[in-house]
């Protein structure tokens, strides 16, 4: 009897036409690291009396189909977790290599199926419906460069085998943490230890009475798109802009050799006033929970800029 093994767990996607109705084909291998995607039904403990001290059989709840799946930033696979944040994206470019812009603000988001299969059991779990509820990632000075994408799925369907057919292949080129960067207003921050990005859909799960027990859809409500900067105490500038309640422009990047490159770019972050803390001998830091906001100029909150071969999504 075979035992399931993540080493041999697959996963591939594929935007849908319909929300909620799994694509026949086109489907891409998805490279990821960890996933929680999965559907849970928890139980109703019955509340009967009168049947003595042992109780009654419990009722089914609701069913939650949710989870994260973690996700190395790459110069291909991770446009496809842009293209279901933020929405399709604008292409420029005649020839490789071609230039993805992602736009904060768009009000309707693509909806996708996943599947995740374990192919010794057999157990291949399609999930319909999926939206992303937020894209998370931390900048450091070392370390594997991973992301966090939060997905809200209308439901879970199991079968013994794929309904995905054969997914199409994607050359992995990943970014690391040696490849980013981190401007303030054009020029580069110094002293920075780490970063912390989250763009949020903060998505309205629409939970309306149905038999099948699933959700009518995911809405995306206000954006969000936070983080804090971690930075060794070396000047004022930072704070001085936070107590003057100013906006700057950080941009977010990495390049690779090859060319391939990512940007994030918030064009009106505001820094809240931050506690300077002196713990003992060491290097003085302070934190910075900043906080986006639309840009009157731009006309939007954010940009996330990808080059690479791949000529659309």
């Amino acid at each position: 009897m075979a035992r399931a093994q993540g080493a041999r767990a697959q996963m591939a996607l594929a935007f849908e036409t319909t929300y909620g109705t799994p694509p026949a084909s086109g489907y891409t291998k998805m490279p990821f690291a960890s996933t929680t995607l999965g559907a849970e039904q928890p139980l109703q403990t019955s509340e009967l009396l009168g049947y003595g001290r042992d109780p009654q059989a419990p009722i089914k709840d609701a069913v939650t189909a949710d989870g994260d799946v973690v996700i190395p930033i790459d110069a291909e696979a991770f446009g496809f977790w842009l293209k279901a944040a933020f929405g399709a994206p604008t292409t420029t470019g005649a020839e490789a290599p071609y230039t993805q812009e992602f736009r904060s603000g768009n009000w309707a988001l693509p909806s996708f199926s996943i599947e995740t299969g374990m192919p010794e059991v057999p157990r291949y779990a399609m999930y319909s419906g999926c939206m992303v509820d937020s894209l998370n990632w931390q900048m450091a000075r070392s370390g594997l460069l991973t992301a966090t994408a939060s997905i809200v799925a209308q439901g879970e369907t199991i079968a013994t085998t794929t309904a995905a057919g054969t997914p199409a292949n994607i050359a992995l080129k990943r970014f690391g943490h040696f490849n980013g960067a981190i401007t303030r207003n054009g020029a580069n921050i110094g002293n920075v230890v780490s970063a912390d990005l989250t763009y949020a859909n903060n998505l309205d799960r629409i939970e309306t009475i149905r038999a099948d027990g699933k959700i009518d859809g995911a809405d995306p409500s206000i954006a969000a798109l936070t983080g804090n900067v971690v930075v060794r105490f070396a000047d004022q500038t930072l704070v001085t802009q936070a107590i003057n309640g100013e906006a700057c422009e950080l941009e977010f990047s990495y390049t690779l050799p090859t060319g391939e490159s990512l940007t994030v770019t918030a064009y009106a972050v505001y820094l809240p006033r931050p506690r300077i803390e002196i713990s003992g001998p060491q290097g003085v830091q302070a934190t910075f929970d900043w906080q986006a906001a639309s840009d009157p100029v731009a006309g939007r909150m954010c940009t996330v800029t990808l080059t690479n071969d791949r000529e659309d999504y």
